[in-house]
């Protein structure tokens, strides 16, 4: 290797020259840059039983969109905003290995972590984060023992003279939706404050043009964020003008698309137009779930200022189901089929065939589809529900079972199952535990859990158990039909998750009666399907058991209870003037 030789002088020229290279853009150029993003794969790195999405289609759409950004003139960043683990067996069995050396050979620039990262210990992250070419990026997240960040914050990029920096943020909520007993040394800090302490850092030794928000909190409509963490709307509306410029987010399954201002479009649809939110300045993006789409912004840079220049949902092979006049159905794609890249089929056949060889094996059969999808199990109680929490409570000789709806994660179909299937609806490796508590401590207990707000996965699944919930308390509880008895013990059986605290629920693994008894959910559920099938869907329906009052119902009951109440004054204060006896007064 020839080294050529530098005069001093022209050693002192490089030193001075080097800030300017490191800097920022030229005054009065026009730069153009693109970010390509996805969020939410939770280990879809393979197609589905359609051919939608997968990383193969994935990997030949990503390189023709940069290869067009690049020959106009411009660069791309491939970013993701979390959430490769958890909800397909092939991807859990194997630790996302697929899914992090397929993203490898896609190029991916960034990840932000997800919440589902923390399912498996620390150690399994920090495996995943050696096989990744990428950094796995979290300003927010802490070691509480040191008060030091546990992972790189940013990261700067350098496109076509303009240097980017990404900065990775985290929902706090992670504390409660990951296993809590995983997290016993690790901190989710405010992710405003966060975020102006982490620019402040950015801009006093990097110096970037343009500040990405990479994260995983969720898209607000609003800013109203229900019982979730303050999302992405909240946080650019929180943060001075200026401070951060592009959000790429991810955690609540949108597609993020306006309709009209702080209104976004429901039910999007492949090939719709895509308008990105903004708030407070900042544009906010967000590509749905599964690797469905990727997004491409993009954007010029002139001056300090950032212009939207084109935005789009690309769908990767997303198909729409159609009639055909025989009476058989065909899969069409919405647009021009993507196809799959040689070289990743290459990678990733292998995993899939390893991992099928486990999962694809019969454990019973239905007759009847068993309701998981997101929107049932978060909002009412359903038949898998029912199923799942019949299992544990027989496993477990419990009187009744409670469980977060956010642990089951899909539907089970009519006809044959496999163990993959069951994989599917419980992914996360939880134990089936029980607990005895009294009549008394059940009351409190469900005061918490049956008030927490639908469309959130806390909303509690029941089982054995009937009540009027009215937001902060319960009422008319009975367990097994039978008015509950505050000094009777009732046995309860749930998941280790939630007995933990888990989505925010009451810690209940350091109570005397807490027996946990080692054996996963979804096996305890195949044994289920071993000595029960057929499984009639309809044998496990509910009958509203569980009620949640309304607000109108609410106030009608107040009102009705200070009617009583006053018309029950008289009496009360003629039985104090004659505490001989109200039958002496003639009381009209």
């Amino acid at each position: 290797m020839l080294i050529p030789r530098w005069s001093g002088k022209g050693i002192a020229l490089l030193l001075a020259l080097t800030p300017m290279l490191s800097q920022a853009a030229v005054p009065d150029r026009t730069y153009r840059f693109s970010l390509l993003h996805t969020n939410d794969e939770h280990g879809h790195f393979w197609f589905n039983e359609q051919g939608e999405y997968g990383l193969a289609a994935q990997k030949a759409l990503m390189d023709t969109l940069r290869y067009d950004v690049q020959a106009k003139g411009g660069g791309a960043l491939i970013l993701s905003a979390g959430d490769v683990n958890t909800g397909v067996p092939e991807s859990d069995e194997l630790d996302a290995e697929p899914d992090i050396r397929g993203m490898n050979l896609i190029g991916y620039d960034a990840m932000a972590l997800g919440n589902h990262e923390f399912d498996k210990p620390l150690d399994i992250l920090r495996k995943q984060e050696k096989w990744a070419k990428f950094p796995f990026l979290a300003a927010n997240v802490y070691q509480k023992s040191s008060g030091q960040r546990l992972f790189k914050p940013w990261a700067v990029f350098n496109r076509m003279g303009l240097k980017i920096a990404v900065l990775g943020l985290i929902t706090p909520q992670t504390a409660q939706l990951a296993n809590p007993a995983a997290l016993k040394d690790i901190e989710f800090r405010d992710p405003i404050s966060e975020t102006e302490k982490a620019v402040a850092e950015l801009r006093a030794t990097e110096k970037p043009d343009v500040i990405v928000a990479l994260t995983h909190l969720g898209y607000d409509e609003d800013g109203k964020h229900g019982s979730n963490a303050p999302g992405d709307v909240t946080l650019a509306r929180s943060l001075p003008k200026g401070t951060l410029d592009l959000i790429v987010g991810g955690h609540s399954h949108d597609a993020v698309c306006m309709e009209k201002e702080n209104v976004s479009v429901k039910n999007y649809q492949p090939g719709q137009p895509c308008q990105p939110d903004q708030q407070n300045g900042v544009w906010i993006m967000q590509a749905d779930k599964w690797g469905k789409y990727v997004g491409r912004g993009d954007f010029t840079y002139r001056n300090g200022e950032i212009t939207l220049a084109s935005y789009q949902l690309v769908p990767v092979n997303l198909k729409h189901k159609i009639n055909n006049m025989d009476g058989s159905e065909s899969w069409l794609t919405w647009q021009e089929e993507i196809p799959k890249n040689t070289a990743m089929m290459k990678l990733l056949t292998p995993y899939q065939k390893r991992a099928d060889a486990k999962l694809i094996v019969n454990v019973g059969s239905t007759e009847g589809v068993f309701e998981g999808e997101n929107d049932k199990v978060r909002a009412e109680q359903t038949n898998l529900g029912q199923l799942i929490l019949r299992a544990q409570m027989a496993h477990a000789k419990a009187d009744f079972g409670v469980m977060s709806g956010g642990g089951i994660r899909t539907s089970l179909k009519s006809g044959k199952i496999s163990w993959r299937d069951l994989l599917q609806v419980q992914p996360f490796g939880n134990q089936v535990v029980s607990v005895t508590l009294t009549g008394a401590e059940i009351k409190k207990y469900l005061a918490v859990v049956a008030n927490i707000k639908p469309n959130s996965g806390g909303y509690a699944q029941f089982s054995n158990v009937s009540l009027v919930a009215d937001g902060k308390s319960v009422s008319e509880v009975r367990i097994k039909g039978q008015p509950i008895d505050d000094k009777q013990s009732y046995r309860m059986a749930t998941n280790s998750f939630n007995a933990a605290g888990g989505d925010g629920y009451p810690r209940l693994d350091n109570h005397a009666g807490y027996v946990n008894s080692g054996d996963v959910d979804a096996e305890v559920l195949r044994n289920w399907f071993k000595t029960h099938s057929p499984l009639k869907a309809s044998d496990y329906a509910t009958k509203g058991e569980i009620i949640h009052l309304t607000e109108a119902e609410i106030k009608a009951r107040d009102e009705a209870a200070e009617k009583s109440r006053k018309r029950n004054y008289p009496q009360m204060f003629l039985a104090w003037i004659w505490p001989w006896g109200r039958e002496t007064a003639n009381v009209q």
